[in-house]
């Protein structure tokens, strides 16, 4: 089944309030404020972020913001299958201006029929009594082999979004494995998973791959293999990360590809 959360992730200094209160710069992207997810068709088992700006919104003398977030899931054929009721939340915007960064979360249940599928946002200002909504469109595909909740972190346990990563930072990148195959003999899938960086230029950072294999110790109703590993950042600049899963068992195997930036600490 579908499920959402939205919520407000963090608060920077933006432009003085508007008359109007809007959601700006919407974007799918990996992770909380990751980098930019250019696909919006998923795998069940895939969870999907829109990151957004909230403009315009009212403070009183001390900064501080009342607003609520609601989200709602429906078909191409007008379907409701979620619908989040509006949260109350409030936040002081220390840094002034009338600029709050949010995002809503879809997380895709294993079950989930294919097919198009709508998500609505709407926040409310509570103090000026103002509403502001934003829609986005995207497909869950049949169940099959892929990569689903790609995303990185500050720590180990996926708690700590990595926001804007700086040189001199480790970051944890985490994924599971799902469609995988399992073996007549044993019961257990046999996938391995590699991963290379590229520069801005295309080159491989190191000369081989980091490479795992999963093959051991699966439980017998595991549908996903979490994965997860570091990523030290020394040097910025404009990046790639590249990862190829195979299935052994299967014969399938599949790429995936996301750009990020690594800025300077200085």
């Amino acid at each position: 089944m579908l499920s959402t959360l939205a919520l407000m992730a963090g608060l920077f200094a933006g432009p003085a309030q508007a008359d109007g209160l809007s959601l700006a710069d919407p974007q799918f992207t990996y992770g909380i404020f990751g980098p930019p997810r250019k696909s919006a068709r998923l795998l069940p088992g895939d969870n999907l972020i829109v990151s957004f700006d909230i403009l315009g919104i009212s403070t009183d003398d001390s900064g501080k913001a009342r607003y609520s977030i609601a989200t709602e899931l429906s078909d191409a054929k007008g379907k409701v299958w979620f619908r989040q009721v509006p949260r109350e939340q409030s936040v002081v915007l220390s840094l002034g201006g009338g600029r709050l960064p949010a995002f809503a979360q879809v997380d895709v249940g294993l079950d989930q029929p294919a097919g198009d599928y709508k998500l609505k946002v709407t926040v409310k200002d509570l103090a000026a009594d103002k509403s502001a909504s934003l829609t986005r469109d995207f497909t869950v595909l049949p169940r099959g082999f892929g990569v689903v909740r790609f995303s990185g972190s500050r720590d180990p346990d996926n708690q700590l979004p990595t926001f804007r990563p700086v040189a001199g930072q480790t970051i944890w990148m985490h994924l599971s494995v799902v469609g995988f195959e399992r073996a007549k003999t044993g019961g257990q899938p046999d996938v391995t998973f590699e991963v290379q960086i590229l520069d801005d230029k295309g080159k491989a950072t190191t000369a081989k791959p980091l490479s795992l294999t999963v093959n051991k110790d699966v439980p017998e109703k595991a549908v996903a293999l979490p994965l997860q590993f570091p990523v030290v950042l020394n040097r910025p600049g404009q990046f790639t990360i590249k990862l190829k899963v195979s299935d052994k068992v299967s014969g399938k195997s599949i790429d995936a590809a996301a750009p990020f930036t690594v800025l300077s600490h200085r």
